[in-house]
Formats: structure tokens, C-alpha cells, sequence
């Protein structure tokens, strides 16, 4: 059978119990093979016959259990044995429009405008009526309580019946119905009224904390601006973003967000990336420097041409991605989902054994136990237990994507918590990924003069060293002369004239057939090749002129990220494709141990033998080369804009391509972690104190209905906090 996956949008959804609701009524109806769901993304997806027509049914479903259900852009996904990448690529298509679809979706606006928070304002107003009637004429006052707890109890009810003739007899609304309903029959209609009104507030808050865990995210999407100014035709024309085409050039004033990813044409100026990167000090880019859409320009007119449409740009891929993180479950989330399906039958059977075990065996008041065993259901509505791992992952998602650290779901952000060993490659990775100019030894000149004279040789090639002279040239400003009859040596090098003498510049080898080099500079030449740097000599005149020396030097913040590492328990190693020599110089600057000429398969064995030692091992790496290790690793990870394979292949990304950023991949985990066993810990613990304050006789239902309200807000506060989170080494 052609099994096709769609994706839809479900709101009203507030934890894991919704989600398992949704799930189980969805499942039911007939054509649908496989759902899953998630409340944190508020998101669907069901594997169904090509030829079901689901979206009537599910509204109709759904629609009774208090949920609204559409379907997202671009929704069909593939057929059967789709692959991540297959996703990816209609996920392309769904695009901007499919964002905003999903802020649209989740009902965005003040909650007094919605309907939970008009049904607990409806609730509380009924209830302080019936405090003002009981007052006023106290013959009626139970009849007033009465009505208030209609009010807000028949909805509840409703949707308890409703869950479970779709499945889920044992939901939160069922706790909730039998217990307000036993107090009425014991006579405590005052109490059952304010119990389900404290129930209302509760809902409402995990609401109010479920959207804006959401928005944490979505708020990255809003950054774009909705309008640019292109060129064209020698006139600018202020158009939609979204509507930009590859190759069109923008011009970005001072003060302007910058509306697509680009490349800078024209220009030079400090860019804000605080907002995309949290970067706090502006970064100055110049022509032929790359920009991300939504950073802010700060102080100079840019002209910016286009390389990447509005669906691909990075805050949409981003935005893209944490979402389809947020819907795969971490395995603390998954144990809890199990745990709260036999938690609720369990709670049930045990207030049962409470009201009436006491009385048949001991003799004891019926009202009295009674009451207890409805306290009991109450104190055991398990909201707080299952909202207090998905609220922290999704929390702790959004503020990593935030900073440029992208994680793929809660089970790899659980995974990194335990990662004690990392394998990084060299090449783009711990450096740079481009060759610099590192030493210029003038030779009876000055060094201003010798860099002029290679400039002007090189002007025109791409050759990664030549572009390492014109860049080294560009940034101390010496001025470049024109060459004549410039041409290339293959192999060898490259010559012509500048001001009429002839000029050549080319490998140490080339050099020495040409002229006598003296035994110091063969010296210095040697030196420089043992430090792994790539050689070009000088000569002009027929005299040699300058000995210039490039590397791929290690990234900027290279010592201090790898130290960082070290002192989370993290041993780094590198792996490397490149030559020994040139190796072997770059981890002694960092520190490291090295494996060096190494072919994509031997990563892939490096990191099985250091997993076969007991190590937890994540790889980081930005090539196709690195796709093997990267998924045979615990958690692989991609380093900044790598190859797509790899980004594909791995399990979390560090956009920016910051080796620091790999520490605070360590840190968010463990802080995330560390969040969730809080989390637990304050559920479990509130309803364990009240268990037994409850069957002592020294609470009620008052207090149990605000221990499990109050609880699901300190878990949800909590997590919340997660959003605040910053890398130790921004917030030193």
C-alpha cells in the first residue's frame, strides 16, 4: 500500500497529555497508519493511504477534544522509507508562509481573547457571584456554587466524554469531572466549584507557557523584515522580501535589517549579528563577506547581492529545523509519556482504595474518606509530571537556535550531556578553512614593497594562495601596481614586469633553478615548511626579494573553545585529511593529538575505537569527507556553512562556526538536563507531600488542586528560564 505522510498544524495543545489525546483519537480513524505528534511544536504527522481524505474527520475528532487542526504548506512529505533529506527538501517548499502559518495557527493575541481564558474568566466571575449570593441569602448559596461549578465544569466534562470515546478514558478532564462531581455528592459544592476554576487557571497558564515557548522560536522568523530595496534599472524599488530572486542586488541603509542572506557587492560597515548570533559587539564586513538575513546594518549603505531565497535563508532553516526537533521526543520524555499512561488508571484505582477501604475494613466515616480519596485524584492530575521535560527541551531548543547552536531534538540534546570525547577535523573546522599570509621576509627591501610587487603579480587569480596575498595586500593598504605581461608557470609560479623590471613569484623549488638562494634563507624557508606553511619566494631583478609564508592558520577563538572543552570533561583530538607535517604543526599550537592523512573511512574507525573504549564521542566536521564519522558518532555535529551532506548527516550544527560554540553545545545540554530532573523533582515531590498531608487529614481539596496548579507553574517557570540562557563565556 503507498503510504504518504502529511504534516498539519494543531493548536490548543498545551503538553504531552494533549498531544497523547490528539494522538490516539487521530489514530483511530480509518486510512490513518501512523500519527505523531508533538505539543511543544504544535505539530502533526500522520502516515495515511494516498487516497484518505483525513482533514474533515480530524476537525470534527479534534474539534470536540478542544483542538483546531489545519493543514501546513507543502504538505506532503513522501512515501514510504522517506529520508531526512526527502523531508528537507519539501520542507523547502512549505517555506516562509508555512512559518507565519504556524504563528497564525497558535492564535496569537492576548489570552483574555481566547477561549480557555474566557472560559476561566467566565468561571471566576461565577464563582465570586456565588460568594456575594451566599452572603446575601444563604438558603441558595449551595445552589449558587452549584451553578457556578456548571459553568465551568460541563466543557471539562464534555471534553472528558469526548477523549474518551476517542480513546482516552483516563485523561486529565476525567480526574477532574469525578472529583468536582464526588464533592458535590459529599456536600462540597463550594469546594468543587473553586477546585475546577483553580483546574481552569492551571490550563490556562500551561497554555500562556506553551506559546511562548513557541514563540521563542518563532520570534527568529519576525526578525526578517518584510520589505527590500532592489535595484533595478538604475532605480530602487521597495519590494516583498520573500519575492527577492537569487542574484538580485538590495541596498541596506544605515540602521536597515538586512532582508535575505547575501553577499556584499559594495560597501563597507559594521553589521549587528547580535540578534541571529549574539554576537555583542558589531562585526565589520566588507565587499565579497557574507551577511545573514535579519542582522542589522549599522553604519553605512550596502548594496548586497542575494544567495539564498527567503525560504533557505539562515533564520528560515533554522526556524525549520528547531521546529522538526521540537517533534521528536528526548528519552526522558518518552519514559515519562509511558510512565502517565499507567500513572492515571493507577491514581484512579488508588482514590477508589482510599474512599473505600477505610470504611468497609475499619469502620471509619464515609464522607470523611470519601473526600480524601477525591483530594487524592486531584493531587494526581499528573499536568506538572508531564509538562516538565518537553517545556525545558523546547525552552533550551529555541535558545540554542537563538545563538547559532542547532540542536536536532531532545535526544541529542540529551546525548551531548554525556559526550566526554570529541573528534574535530582541522580544515574549516579548528582553522579557518582558507590560507593566510603569516611571515613576509623582505630581502633588501621593505616589506610594503615586496607585498606590492606579489599583489600585482597575483591580481586576477583564484588560486586559494594568491587570494591569501591580495587579502594580506587589501588589508595593509599598500598599493597595487599594474603588471605587464603577466603569465602563469604551471606548477611553478607566476612572472611578468612591474615598472619595467621582471618579477617573478613561485614555489621554493622554482625559485632555487632560477637563482642562488643563500643558506640563511634556505634555512628560513625550511623552517617555514616544518611549521607546515606553504612557501613562495620573491625575485625581481634576477635578486631575490621577499620569502612570504601562508597557512590555513587555526580559528581566533581555537585555544580558548578547545580549553573550554577540557574543562567540561571534554577531550578533543583531531582528525585530519592533510599531510602530517602540516598536521602535526597545527595541533602542537593547539595542544592536540592528531591523526593526520586520514581517509573519510578511518574517521569513521577513529571514532568507532574511541567509542569501543567507553568514550561518548561526538564528531565535528564540515565536509563530505566527515559524513561517515559524523553519523557514526553519538552526536555528530556540523561546523558552520559545511557541505549540506553534512549538515544532513549530523546531529546538531553550529551555524557560526565559532570552536566555542562547541562548549556551549556541552553547557546547554547539561543545563537542560539539569533543568528537567528539577522539574521532576518538584512535581513528584509536591504530590508525594500532599499524599500524605491528604491521608492524615490535614489537607484537602483545596490545597491539592493548588499543589498540582502550583506545581505545573514553578515547572513551567522553570523551564521557562531556559530562554534566558547564555554561553558561560558571553556572560563573562
Amino acid at each position: 500500500m503507498d503510504i504518504r505522510e502529511t504534516r498539519y498544524r494543531v493548536t490548543g495543545m498545551d503538553c504531552a497529555a494533549c498531544a497523547a489525546k490528539v494522538e490516539t483519537a487521530v489514530s483511530r480513524l480509518a486510512g490513518v497508519e501512523r500519527v505523531s505528534v508533538s505539543a511543544t511544536a504544535g505539530s502533526m504527522r500522520i502516515g495515511h493511504a494516498a487516497d484518505a481524505t483525513l482533514l474533515p474527520a480530524m476537525k470534527t475528532q479534534l474539534g470536540k477534544l478542544g483542538y483546531g487542526v489545519f493543514p501546513a504548506d507543502g504538505e506532503k512529505l513522501g512515501t514510504k522509507g522517506r529520508g531526512r533529506a526527502h523531508d528537507r527538501d519539501h520542507d523547502h517548499d512549505r517555506g516562509q508562509a508555512d512559518i507565519h502559518a504556524h504563528a497564525a495557527g497558535d492564535g496569537q493575541g492576548a489570552w483574555w481573547g481566547k477561549r480557555k481564558g474566557m472560559l476561566t474568566i467566565g468561571c471566576g466571575v461565577a464563582l465570586g457571584l456565588a460568594y456575594g449570593i451566599g452572603r446575601l441569602y444563604p438558603p441558595i448559596e449551595w445552589w449558587a456554587f452549584l451553578a457556578a461549578l456548571s459553568v465551568g465544569l460541563l466543557p471539562v466534562a464534555n471534553r472528558a466524554l469526548a477523549a474518551a470515546l476517542a480513546g482516552t478514558p483516563f485523561s486529565i478532564e476525567t480526574l477532574m469531572t469525578v472529583a468536582a462531581v464526588g464533592a458535590v455528592i459529599i456536600g462540597a459544592a463550594e469546594e468543587a466549584a473553586a477546585v475546577v476554576f483553580l483546574f481552569l487557571v492551571g490550563e490556562l497558564l500551561e497554555g500562556v507557557a506553551a506559546g511562548r515557548a513557541r514563540a521563542g522560536i518563532q520570534n527568529l522568523a519576525s526578525l526578517v523584515p518584510k520589505t527590500a530595496y532592489v535595484e533595478r534599472g538604475g532605480a530602487v524599488e521597495e519590494v516583498p522580501a520573500e519575492s527577492l530572486s537569487l542574484g538580485a542586488v538590495i541596498l541596506v541603509r544605515p540602521g536597515d535589517r538586512i532582508a535575505a542572506d547575501g553577499e556584499i557587492v559594495e560597501g563597507d560597515g559594521a553589521i549587528d549579528e547580535a540578534p541571529v548570533t549574539g554576537e555583542s559587539v558589531p562585526v565589520r564586513k566588507k565587499a565579497g563577506d557574507g551577511v545573514f538575513a535579519g542582522t542589522i546594518n549599522t553604519d553605512a549603505v550596502l548594496r548586497v547581492k542575494v544567495t539564498a531565497a527567503a525560504a533557505d535563508n539562515t533564520i528560515a532553516r533554522v526556524v525549520k529545523l528547531v521546529e522538526e526537533a521540537q517533534e521528536s521526543k528526548a528519552p526522558t520524555e518518552r519514559f515519562i509519556d509511558r510512565f502517565s499512561k499507567v500513572y492515571t488508571p493507577g491514581l484512579l484505582a488508588l482514590g477508589a482504595l482510599v474512599a473505600v477501604l477505610p470504611p468497609l475494613v475499619a469502620g471509619a466515616g464515609w464522607s470523611e474518606w470519601i473526600y480524601k480519596g477525591l483530594a487524592i485524584l486531584l493531587i494526581g492530575c499528573p499536568c506538572a509530571l508531564v509538562i516538565s521535560t518537553p517545556a525545558a527541551i523546547a525552552a533550551a531548543l529555541s535558545a540554542g537556535a537563538r545563538r547559532g547552536l542547532l540542536i536536532k531534538g531532545g535526544a541529542v540534546l540529551e546525548a551531548l550531556s554525556s559526550i566526554d570525547a570529541m573528534a574535530l577535523d582541522k580544515t574549516g573546522t579548528l582553522t579557518e578553512g582558507k590560507p593566510k599570509v603569516t611571515d613576509i621576509v623582505a630581502i633588501g627591501r621593505g616589506e610594503a614593497n615586496v607585498l606590492s610587487m606579489a599583489a600585482a603579480l597575483e591580481t586576477g587569480s583564484s588560486h586559494p594562495l594568491a587570494l591569501a596575498i591580495l587579502d594580506r595586500a587589501k588589508a595593509d593598504r599598500v598599493p597595487v601596481p599594474p603588471a605587464s605581461v603577466a603569465f602563469a608557470l604551471g606548477g611553478r609560479g607566476v612572472a611578468g614586469k612591474i615598472g619595467g623590471k621582471e618579477v617573478f613569484l613561485g614555489s621554493s623549488a622554482a625559485a632555487a633553478e632560477r637563482i642562488a638562494l643563500s643558506a640563511d634563507q634556505l634555512q628560513r624557508i625550511a623552517a617555514f615548511n616544518d611549521e607546515g606553511k606553504s612557501v613562495a619566494v620573491l625575485i625581481a631583478a634576477g635578486e631575490p626579494a621577499a620569502i612570504i609564508a601562508m597557512r590555513d592558520e587555526p580559528r581566533a577563538d581555537a585555544q580558548s573553545g578547545l580549553a573550554a572543552l577540557r574543562d567540561a570533561g571534554v577531550e578533543p583530538v583531531m582528525l585530519t585529511g592533510d599531510n602530517k607535517r602540516t598536521a602535526a604543526a597545527i595541533a602542537k599550537g593547539l595542544g592536540l593529538p592528531v591523526h593526520a592523512e586520514m581517509l573519510p573511512q578511518d574517521k569513521q574507525r577513529i571514532v568507532r575505537d574511541l567509542q569501543s573504549s567507553g568514550r561518548k564521542v561526538a564528531k565535528v566536521g564540515d565536509g563530505i569527507n566527515d559524513a561517515p564519522a559524523l553519523a557514526a558518532a553519538d552526536v555528530g555535529i556540523a561546523m558552520g556553512g559545511g557541505a549540506d551532506v553534512a549538515l544532513e548527516t549530523a546531529d546538531a550544527a553550529v551555524l557560526h562556526g565559532r570552536v566555542g560554540d562547541l562548549a556551549a553545545l556541552i553547557e546547554l545540554s547539561r543545563r537542560a538536563l539539569s533543568n528537567i530532573h528539577q522539574n521532576i523533582a518538584v512535581a513528584l515531590g509536591l504530590k508525594a507531600v500532599f499524599l500524605v498531608t491528604t491521608i492524615a487529614g490535614v489537607t484537602g481539596l483545596w490545597p491539592a488542586i493548588l499543589a498540582d496548579t502550583g506545581a505545573t507553574v514553578l515547572v513551567t517557570a522553570n523551564a521557562m528560564r531556559m530562554l534566558a540562557w547564555r554561553p558561560h563565556a558571553v556572560r563573562d
